[in-house]
């Protein structure tokens, strides 16, 4: 059982100008045997005892105490060193934890924060490239489209005004993500409670998204297949989740390629899979494509990388999950009788598992 150390706050401790904590476990083991052979020796006056061995005694105990005191001190050297390297910006260096004492658990702490300031410095560093990029391409089109006018190489004709428009949306998206992103970390999560009947409000993101892809150029067709299914939620949260989905899954699409939204009820929850026919992501990149500023292999299609982190984030307040899974098989009869070939599908699956009612 371990004692509050206010407990013992008032005791004198007097071995605080020591600067080296093998020194004083030397010094304390050292005194504390000291003062036990000293009393022992007084109680034998039968028996006389050279001070030479005495001597010799107090000399070998501290020895060993050097080199008993030496493996607990390296850890907290160690530690000492990397955290000096930290502040430097290195956060590769690692302290071996091979001992089960408060130092160990010490270690292991340390160790792992030094690998969540990595983390966070990776993040830092995604954020301002992808953050930078984002923001060069829709400003660089934007000062293009301006000076072309401005110059009177082109004029103010509905079409280059369209496009200005569609850049001013991009920008106003990243913004808005960026926005939602700084909410996630000050836990200011407003989450409202609004019936919504699936099948309608699957088709209306299906719709707005089949805009967006045509007024982007992406050639692609989009297949809602519900049922008419209750829930209650964050309307235009959940509204944020399929728009996001959608969008990467028209980006990702090859032309002329399907888009298809497909809903069904398992007991009290139901599963929204969202799948195209692109190239997929790899197995090793489909838990971090739901972190920060990850893009994973299938960056060259643009964004910013938050979309699914909102999505992942908008999906876990509503006490749900969202995974990126393997796709079905495909079975191919060729009516013979021998059996059926099977094939594996391409494209991104997107199983979106979410609670009818709120908990």
């Amino acid at each position: 059982m371990t004692l509050p150390a206010r407990m013992f706050g008032w005791l004198p401790r007097p071995l605080d100008p020591v600067r080296s904590i093998k020194a004083k476990l030397s010094v304390a083991l050292g005194l504390a045997g000291g003062v036990g052979l000293l009393i022992f020796w007084w109680s034998l006056d039968w028996m006389r005892v050279e001070l030479s061995w005495f001597a010799i005694a107090v000399a070998l105990g501290l020895v060993t105490l050097q080199v008993a005191a030496h493996g607990a001190t390296v850890p907290l050297r160690e530690m000492t060193v990397a955290a000096k390297a930290m502040a430097r910006g290195d956060y590769t260096r690692r302290v071996r934890a091979t001992s089960r004492d408060e130092v160990g658990e010490l270690a292991t702490a340390f160790n792992q924060m030094a690998a969540d300031l990595a983390a966070a410095d990776r993040q830092r560093r995604e954020l301002i490239a992808n953050v930078s990029h984002e923001l060069r391409t829709p400003i660089t089109a934007l000062r293009g489209l301006l000076e072309n006018i401005v110059d009177g190489v082109s004029s103010a004709e509905p079409d280059t005004m369209r496009a200005a428009l569609a850049q001013t949306e991009r920008l106003g998206r990243l913004v808005t993500e960026l926005l939602d992103l700084s909410r996630l970390d000050a836990g200011v999560v407003p989450l409202a409670h609004d019936p919504i009947d699936l099948h309608d409000f699957l088709t209306d993101v299906v719709r707005e998204a089949r805009v967006n892809a045509d007024g982007t150029g992406h050639d692609v067709r989009f297949e809602v297949a519900t049922p008419r299914i209750r829930l209650t939620g964050d309307r235009e949260r959940l509204h944020q989740v399929f728009a996001n989905l959608l969008d990467n899954a028209a980006r990702h699409s090859p032309p002329g390629g399907t888009v298809t939204v497909r809903a069904e009820r398992h007991d009290q929850y139901v599963r929204i899979a969202v799948t195209d026919e692109g190239d997929g992501i790899p197995p090793a990149e489909r838990d971090r494509v739901f972190e920060r500023f990850t893009r994973g292999d299938r960056a060259e299609g643009g964004g910013t990388g938050l979309g699914l982190a909102i999505a992942h984030w908008v999906v876990q307040l509503h006490r749900g999950t969202i995974a990126v899974v393997d796709p079905p098989p495909l079975l191919l009869d060729d009516g013979a009788s021998r059996p059926a070939a099977v094939r594996v599908r391409s494209g991104c699956h997107i199983h979106v598992t979410l609670p009818l009612q709120p908990a």
